[in-house]
């Protein structure tokens, strides 16, 4: 059997080949035209801020909690990267973390990479995004960054069932009900935290969300010691509650399709040759840190060397 389902992230075999062949198709324009948009609005100052933000969100997916109902969640950083960097970059990222979850954590089927890029990077990022754009210069913003968080991951749960469904793929009411119960308790952690993480770097740089030209000393330090301390002592308590679409393929019977089309090196986010299970998660959080940073900051250079030129 593959790799696991982890919140949104569909492996292969479990979707239909027109379906995932056709969201692939789709998800190469939608990424160009956030590589085009990202272009245009970044500068020299925030390209650090790319790593930065980058490995905090990579760091932060590792991190499943209950949600109840028997299953856990975590967070997707899609509103939290549109409010930060702009919905380009924050496709960008994502786009990024997905490709390499993908290929050496077999976090998420290759094949249907652009299924989950659709959902995440695209529709979860614009879903989180526009509320907080329409209410970030009122006395409202706090709930448009609440709603953002939450609209990312109802928007991203809704694509995905329905991409079950054009597979082929039977669910009663009562399984939709539930599903829909243990997304809805993940969007609402997912607005909290966003939230949470959003006031804390305002707290350190006032003013900055608003105008975030470069990457904010202090809060800089305090998101790389939140992405590092998750890594190495964060492992210890990721729940072990099978997460959102672990528990719904299961219920609906198609766990079983899951499918090994890239044998990834650290499956599960683990090195396998490496003694105690401490070792081998926090190890690998490491490397996947330090990989997704570089892949973040030289992404952001050449955006910003394409502009210049």
């Amino acid at each position: 059997m593959g790799g696991k389902m982890k919140s949104m992230h569909i492996p292969d075999g479990i979707l239909s080949v027109p379906v995932w062949a056709s969201l692939n198709a789709a998800a190469i324009p939608g990424v160009g035209l956030a590589i085009h948009r990202a272009k245009k609005g970044i500068s020299e100052g925030q390209v650090p801020l790319l790593g930065v933000m980058g490995a905090f969100v990579f760091a932060a997916q590792r991190m499943n909690f209950p949600v109840g109902f028997g299953t856990s969640g975590h967070l997707l950083g899609g509103a939290l990267l549109a409010m930060t960097l702009g919905p380009g970059s924050a496709t960008i990222i994502l786009t990024s973390i997905l490709i390499l979850q993908a290929l050496l954590f077999q976090d998420g089927g290759l094949l249907a990479l652009g299924a989950n890029t659709a959902n995440m990077a695209l529709i979860g990022v614009w879903a989180g995004y526009l509320p907080f754009r329409l209410l970030s210069n009122s006395n409202l913003r706090t709930l448009g960054v609440f709603a953002g968080g939450l609209l990312s991951v109802l928007a991203s749960a809704a694509a995905a069932i329905l991409e079950l469904r054009l597979s082929g793929v039977a669910m009663s009411p009562a399984v939709i009900g539930i599903s829909s119960g243990v997304f809805l308790v993940t969007a609402i952690m997912e607005g909290l935290i966003t939230v949470a993480v959003l006031q804390a770097v305002e707290r350190l740089n006032p003013g900055w969300l608003q105008a975030p030209r470069g990457v904010p000393g202090r809060s800089a330090g305090l998101l790389v010691t939140a992405a590092l301390l998750m890594m190495v002592a964060g492992v210890l308590y990721i729940s072990a509650l099978p997460d959102g679409f672990e528990s719904l393929a299961a219920k609906i019977g198609v766990a079983s399709r899951d499918q090994i089309v890239w044998a990834a090196p650290m499956p599960d986010y683990e090195i396998p040759f490496l003694a105690g299970d401490w070792s081998r998660k926090a190890f690998a959080g490491l490397g996947g840190l330090v990989v997704i940073y570089g892949i973040c900051l030289t992404v952001g250079r050449l955006l910003v060397r394409q502009r210049s030129a």
